[in-house]
């Protein structure tokens, strides 16, 4: 198989170049060559959202990409986190402090086998950036947690736990216009 050099921001982080397959998934390049196991493989068709990551765009706004179905080279040249950077952590790398969207999820006990989670947390964060550009009105809160965390799946049926977060996190943030 072909390989070619691939860059990118990662967590933070310039990475690379390094030279990756040509066919090699998003997801795999983070577990095998980065050691970034947070983004899960579940499905591996992109159904079920566990293993998304965020890619952050140059005018501020984020997305969810799926990174089983996406290849390592989509990514070159781009701005990417995975669950594993939104905790502050000190200089040894242990965490000191869980984000918001983390913490709310802590909170409400948001979990049970928690393989869905790291996806979840990744929609949840890209909610809160979106909605701190631009607050929600209360009657509209519920579609857009819908609409942001509707498409992950979790075979615990822990959805209301994770819609609970989210609602939290977005109103305890003060991310809701009355009306």
């Amino acid at each position: 198989m072909a390989k070619h050099l691939m860059s990118l921001i990662l967590n933070g982080q310039a990475v690379g170049p390094i030279e990756v397959a040509d066919d090699l998934m998003m997801i795999d390049f983070l577990h095998e060559y980065m050691n970034l196991t947070g983004s899960r493989l579940g499905c591996g068709q992109g159904i079920c959202h566990a293993c998304v990551a965020i890619l952050d765009h140059a005018d501020g706004t984020s997305e969810e990409i799926r990174t089983c179905i996406t290849g390592a080279h989509f990514f070159n040249g781009k701005r990417v986190r995975t669950v594993e950077s939104h905790a502050k952590r000190d200089d040894a790398g242990a965490v000191v402090e869980l984000n918001p969207v983390q913490q709310a999820f802590v909170d409400q006990f948001a979990f049970q086998c928690s393989y869905c989670t790291p996806g979840y947390v990744n929609a949840a964060t890209v909610l809160v950036e979106k909605l701190q550009r631009q607050p929600v009105r209360r009657s509209e809160l519920e579609q857009e947690i819908e609409s942001a965390l509707g498409k992950h799946i979790c075979r615990c049926t822990g959805y209301v736990r994770y819609y609970k977060a989210a609602r939290d996190v977005v109103e305890t943030l003060g991310l809701v216009k009355e009306g």
